[in-house]
């Protein structure tokens, strides 16, 4: 991937890039410089609807009790 720097020192992200980092209009991306001159970058604030579809739907609805239950149960594999 590549892109180029415009007069105003602004750069479009590639699709592909924006897409595999979910990126939307007004995330902020940090960015930081290591000593072999490569830049990492990293999306610093998102918005809750990035995680919108990451989990798929319950085939039925989970009551309050199933909750408590499987919460119990994941309990018994870590802390408390």
């Amino acid at each position: 991937m590549h892109t180029t720097l415009t007069g105003k020192g602004q750069v479009t992200l590639p699709k592909a890039l924006r897409e595999r980092l979910r990126l939307s209009p007004g995330d902020r991306i940090e960015f930081a410089i290591e000593e072999d001159g490569r830049v990492r970058l990293w999306v610093k604030q998102g918005s809750i609807k990035r995680l919108k579809g990451l989990l798929p739907k319950p085939e039925k609805p989970v009551s309050l009790a199933e909750m408590d239950e499987a919460i119990q149960k994941g309990s018994a594999y870590g802390e408390p």
